[in-house]
């Protein structure tokens, strides 16, 4: 590590606040009608991201879930950041390449700055794990506000990875997207 990365990683704050927004239409139908006959019903994926910011002393501000529209997303995220102030926000779910996954287009078209490194992280690392499959991934990050804003694949092995790579670097990333 650079003498100036190490620096600024040592001027990062230890602490940020972080909202988290899973993206699925059928956990959300779930959340709303508890018809056990839908495929999907538990958020798997957002409970381990809440749990591992927890796990590392971060401050989980907001959590919930909504269905995969770009115009709910946009507002969810304009709302957590004026009502909570998050340092960061991390999305699961919506960024494949169904007619319905949504999220990368209705956040890509927020983004003030796009940080493309965290995506080809992702998918270099991905590439490792299952091999050419990782071409279908869209993680991206973006800066919304000041806020650094996330989108993790919806799959848990995918969030697992990607909150590792995120958990490295976060408070690095909020210094900088706060003007640090």
């Amino acid at each position: 590590m650079s003498e100036t990365t190490k620096k600024h990683k040592e001027e990062a704050p230890s602490q940020v606040r972080v909202a988290v927004i899973t993206i699925s239409d059928s956990k959300f139908e779930y959340l709303w009608t508890k018809d056990e006959s839908l495929e999907e019903t538990e958020d798997i994926s957002g409970k381990l991201i809440v749990e591992a910011l927890r796990s590392a002393g971060h401050e989980v501000v907001f959590y919930t879930i909504i269905p995969d529209h770009s115009g709910l997303i946009a507002e969810m995220v304009d709302y957590i950041i004026e009502r909570y102030s998050p340092e960061a926000i991390i999305t699961t779910g919506g960024t494949g390449i169904g007619p319905r996954d949504v999220t990368i287009e209705a956040l890509e078209a927020m983004y003030e700055k796009s940080l493309p490194g965290y995506g080809e992280l992702f998918r270099q690392r991905s590439f490792e794990e299952i091999g050419s499959a990782a071409m279908l991934t869209r993680a991206s990050c973006g800066i919304i506000a000041g806020t650094v804003v996330f989108s993790l694949p919806g799959s848990p092995n995918a969030v697992k990875l990607g909150v590792e790579l995120i958990l490295s670097e976060l408070t690095h990333l909020v210094k900088h997207a706060r003007g640090g």
